[in-house]
């Protein structure tokens, strides 16, 4: 399962409208969820208003948090998306089998075994979190939040029976005009994402949607990659005897 946790505060302004490179996410089958993290205020009717499109879009879900319930909403986003994943695959195989895809009208002993399976299927699946946070200026105060939110992210995922991928990108990249800079590649080793923080400078515009795209290209590397490793172990066991 794919998913990209977008960690921002306000409106973009620079590039790709966000809301088209979410669903550009959606139709490569990658979820995006949108935490929009406040501080001294709201972050504004037009930033809630892009943080609930750019969710929705991507088939995701959003949260309007205060820098303190950071940590807590990060983990309940990730967990609920993959649940949300598993619904929708458990519901569209029911549609094909029984002609109705509401778990709902399944009789209660044969309901109660499919939640069951979902709920083992949530923990044991294979999950890939790309983390996305806005480094522009106006998060700086919000640093020591994300950064939190991120490593209580780390222990959940942790916790998890089956395996568990990150990935780390920030924007804009860095002083070269850069979009989006990946700063940790996939790993399951998920102490790793700790030692970004020091290295992160806050300042610049917000090109959310060309970050969004960055992100996805990188999932379409990644999955380029796999396929090709298989396809030549495919011809590599033909000449085995």
């Amino acid at each position: 399962m794919k998913q990209i946790l977008l960690i921002t505060d306000g409106c973009s302004n620079v590039g790709l409208s966000p809301i088209v490179a979410a669903a550009h996410a959606k139709a490569e089958g990658i979820a995006v969820n949108v935490v929009g993290v406040l501080d001294h205020g709201d972050a504004g009717e037009s930033g809630s208003m892009e943080i609930e499109e750019i969710a929705r879009a991507g088939g995701g879900i959003s949260r309007m948090v205060h820098t303190r319930q950071l940590a807590q909403t990060v983990q309940m986003m990730t967990r609920k998306t993959v649940v949300q994943t598993i619904q929708l695959a458990v519901q569209k195989e029911l549609k094909h089998v029984l002609g109705s895809g509401a778990i709902e009208d399944l009789p209660p002993e044969t309901r109660s075994e499919v939640v069951r399976v979902m709920d083992e299927l949530g923990e044991s699946s294979s999950l890939q979190v790309a983390l996305l946070i806005d480094a522009s200026a106006s998060m700086k105060p919000k640093l020591i939040a994300v950064e939190e939110a991120i490593r209580d992210l780390m222990l959940s995922l942790q916790a998890r029976q089956g395996k568990s991928e990150i990935a780390v990108f920030h924007f804009p990249g860095g002083r070269h005009g850069e979009e989006c800079k990946m700063d940790l590649g996939w790993t399951d080793n998920l102490t790793g994402a700790q030692s970004i923080f020091p290295k992160l400078q806050m300042s610049g515009t917000t090109p959310t949607g060309p970050a969004l795209m960055q992100v996805i290209d990188f999932y379409r590397q990644g999955d380029y990659g796999r396929r090709s490793r298989e396809e030549t172990d495919g011809m590599m066991s033909d000449y085995v005897v």
